[in-house]
C-alpha cells in the first residue's frame, strides 16, 4: 500500500507479475470496472503469464486497485514501485489482453520456471563494479539514450523483441572474459524476463536489479550513484531522475522519443520540437 504523502500530486504504481493465468481475457471487464470505480488510470496488460503496467490515482484509489489485483492467482505478493507525478500522467483506463505481457517473442521462455537471482539496490553497485560482471541494459535504444548504468552494454535494440537474436549474434564476444551477467530495465519486468532467456541459453550465472531502475533511484542515495542522466517511463512525465523526481524531458508526440525540452526530433519527419 502506498505511504501518505504530504505533498501534492497524484500517486503512481508500476507493477508487474509473472503468473499464470488461465483466462486472462475473463480478468480484462472486471479488473477494468475496479479501475474506473476507483478514479484509477493508466494501463495495464493481461497474458496467460501474468499482468503488467502502470496506473496512477489518489491512494486509496490505488490501494483499492491494487488489493483487486493482488487477489487474482499468483498475485499476492506483487511488487509495486511507487512514485508520485504533479498531475494526473494519463489520459484513460485501458486494459489489454495480449500474447506476452512485455513481447519477446520466445514462446518457450517462463520465468515462473526459471529466472536469475534478484540484486537489492542497495548491493547493486558492488555487482556492476566487479570486472567479471557483464552488464546489460535491456531496454529499448531510445531509453537508454537519456540514461544508464556507467560501464553497462547497450544492445542499441529498438525493441524488446529484438534481445533475443541480439544476444545470440553477439553472445561469444559479450561474454568473453565474464564470469557473471547483470541485467537491468526500467521497472524489473524486462530483465527479470531477459536472465530467464539468458539461462535457456546455457547461461547459468545471471542477475537481474529488483524492482528496477525505479527502486534503485528511489533507495540509493545520489552520492553514492552509478546511476547516469534520467529514466525514461512511459507517461506523460517523460523521465524522472534520482528520489523518482520529474525529469528534464519532453516527448516528441509523432513518433514517442524523449527530446531535451525545446530540441528538433532528429528523427521524426515532422521535424516537431518538444513543448
Amino acid at each position: 500500500m502506498p505511504a501518505a504523502r504530504a505533498e501534492p500530486g497524484v500517486g503512481v504504481a508500476a507493477l508487474y507479475q509473472f503468473t499464470r493465468f488461465d483466462d486472462p481475457e475473463a480478468l480484462k471487464e472486471p479488473l477494468l470496472a475496479a479501475c474506473e470505480t476507483a478514479g484509477v488510470k493508466g494501463t495495464l496488460l493481461l497474458a496467460c503469464e501474468g499482468i503488467n503496467g502502470t496506473i496512477a490515482g489518489g491512494d486509496k484509489a490505488l490501494a483499492s486497485v491494487l488489493g483487486t489485483i493482488r487477489a487474482l492467482p499468483g498475485c499476492a505478493d506483487l511488487d509495486v514501485k511507487f512514485s508520485t507525478a504533479p498531475a494526473m500522467p494519463f489520459q484513460r483506463m485501458k486494459v489489454r489482453v495480449k500474447r506476452e505481457i512485455v513481447t519477446m517473442g520466445e514462446p518457450d521462455i517462463d520465468p515462473t520456471l526459471s529466472v536469475g537471482t534478484y540484486v537489492d539496490p542497495h548491493d547493486w553497485n558492488a555487482l556492476i563494479a566487479d570486472p567479471d560482471t557483464l552488464v546489460i541494459d535491456t531496454r529499448n535504444d531510445y531509453e537508454v539514450a537519456i540514461g544508464t548504468f556507467a560501464g553497462a552494454v547497450d544492445p542499441a535494440t529498438p525493441s524488446f523483441r529484438d534481445f533475443p537474436a541480439w544476444f545470440r549474434a553477439h553472445r561469444e564476444e559479450l561474454l568473453a572474459g565474464k564470469k557473471k551477467v547483470a541485467m537491468f530495465c526500467t521497472g524489473g519486468i524486462r530483465c527479470e524476463k531477459s536472465t530467464s532467456f539468458l539461462r535457456s541459453e546455457g547461461v547459468d550465472e545471471v542477475y537481474h536489479l529488483r524492482g528496477g531502475i525505479l527502486r534503485y533511484l528511489e533507495q540509493v542515495p545520489e552520492e553514492q550513484s552509478l546511476w547516469q542522466g534520467e529514466c525514461f517511463v512511459f507517461d506523460e512525465r517523460v523521465s524522472l531522475r534520482h528520489g523518482l523526481e520529474p525529469g528534464t524531458r519532453a516527448i516528441c508526440r509523432p513518433c514517442g522519443r524523449p527530446l531535451a525540452r525545446g530540441e528538433a526530433c532528429p528523427v521524426c519527419e515532422s521535424g516537431n520540437a518538444a513543448p
